[in-house]
């Protein structure tokens, strides 16, 4: 076998028990890469989205306001209620509106009712733990959120925006054309594009050792943490999906990458697709330094605003310290200890165990959800109303910005 189609090794984060048996049991195969599959993934780390890209520039020329006008308009009513609208507009809503061939309504009405039943679980647990601190771990793409500022005071709105922007996109109907999550998509994958140009004009942006700012491999790597992390980590606390369930969340999440302007060479078409481009994520991108920890520990120290804890007498301190002890055991269990090291989670075994304990005893609902008639409907509903709630609650208690039109770039 040529040295450039041998088989690469894990990464660290695959490593060491119980990490590499859950590996192998939940991709299905050997998911590793050659190295020429490494340098054809890297070849994205310099590519952009066209479209979005062009639709910026082209804003640029605008009057002040007009382009985002206009833009909001096409969002809310199409883009055939904007007459005469600049080109850059007319060729990114006929890329969105345009429905691929492949796209499967019910499976994504299927993929949106198992995310739902996950409930308060899903927007404390994976979400926060999994999904955003281990993208922490891919330090180019923190280097935009470390150019943004004020770490302590965003790492709460950020997720809580991240939580509602996700609540939003997988809630049944959350991909209709004129829902909140559709429309939440298109508004956040604009806003990638402007933080694209407004790095291009800094100075300090070292294209060398960072790639180009949220390219497509990271965009690609935030799209996965969503499918992949999101879906292994809810199975290991507990929660069973059945292998049509699983299906249709990937492809769910295919339909979302192509919503988002991910280049169809890299983006997957199903579980092991997403599997060997999470492995290809981590291989490439998973070099942390200061500025992860200085994230992971931003969100671990956000705990008191996202849990709605206010004060500083003893009850509530204790109570802010069981939590964070919980969600940054939760994180250390899924990422594992050498990830866990290098940003600063602490090692607290008594609380390993608890959510061990609390995985299984969650199994055992899941398998009686599974034999009882409409149960399953029940936990949807439930999970509907408790997710919606828990997300406005964090929302007030950040000051986030659900609308997605604030943009937070660093000047440049």
């Amino acid at each position: 076998m040529a040295a450039n189609q041998k088989r690469l090794p894990h990464p660290p984060v695959f490593r060491g028990f119980p990490r590499s048996l859950a590996v192998r049991l939940l991709a299905g195969e050997d998911m590793r890469a050659t190295e020429a599959q490494v340098e054809s993934f890297r070849r994205f780390s310099h590519a952009g989205d066209p479209l979005a890209d062009a639709l910026v520039a082209e804003m640029r020329t605008l009057s002040a306001g007009e382009g985002r006008r206009l833009f909001e308009l096409a969002v809310e009513e199409g883009i055939a209620a904007v007459s005469d609208p600049p080109d850059a507009l007319t060729a990114f809503f006929e890329q969105v509106d345009a429905v691929p061939f492949w796209v499967d309504s019910a499976k994504l009405d299927l993929a949106a009712r198992a995310t739902t039943r996950t409930g308060l679980v899903g927007v404390y647990g994976p979400l926060p733990d999994l999904a955003l601190v281990g993208g922490y771990l891919s330090s180019r793409a923190d280097k935009v959120l470390v150019r943004a500022g004020d770490l302590d005071k965003k790492a709460p709105r950020r997720l809580a925006e991240t939580a509602n922007w996700w609540v939003e996109v997988t809630s049944p109907g959350g991909l209709d054309r004129f829902s909140e999550g559709f429309k939440g998509i298109l508004r956040v994958r604009l806003t990638h594009a402007h933080v694209r140009a407004a790095m291009g004009r800094r100075e300090d942006w070292n294209y060398d050792d960072w790639d180009s700012p949220i390219n497509q491999i990271h965009t690609v790597g935030t799209l996965i943490l969503f499918s992949v992390p999101f879906t292994a980590g809810l199975r290991g606390l507990g929660f069973r999906f059945s292998e049509k369930e699983r299906a249709a969340i990937f492809h769910f999440w295919r339909y979302v990458g192509h919503l988002m302007g991910i280049d169809p060479e890299i983006l997957p078409a199903d579980e092991a697709d997403a599997w060997r481009i999470t492995w290809l994520a981590a291989a490439t991108e998973f070099i942390p330094d200061d500025d992860s920890r200085r994230l992971a520990q931003a969100m671990l120290g956000a705990t008191a605003a996202t849990h709605g804890l206010t004060g500083d007498d003893a009850v509530t301190r204790l109570a802010v310290w069981i939590l964070a002890s919980l969600h940054g055991s939760y994180s250390r269990l899924a990422l594992g200890g050498h990830s866990a090291d290098v940003l600063g989670i602490p090692d607290r075994r008594p609380f390993q165990a608890l959510l061990l304990g609390l995985a299984a005893a969650n199994f055992g609902l899941e398998t009686a959800r599974r034999r009882i008639p409409g149960a399953t409907r029940l936990t949807v509903f439930t999970g509907d109303k408790t997710r919606r709630a828990a997300v406005r609650r964090i929302a007030r208690q950040t000051e986030a910005d659900l609308s997605y039109t604030r943009e937070e770039t660093p000047s440049g």
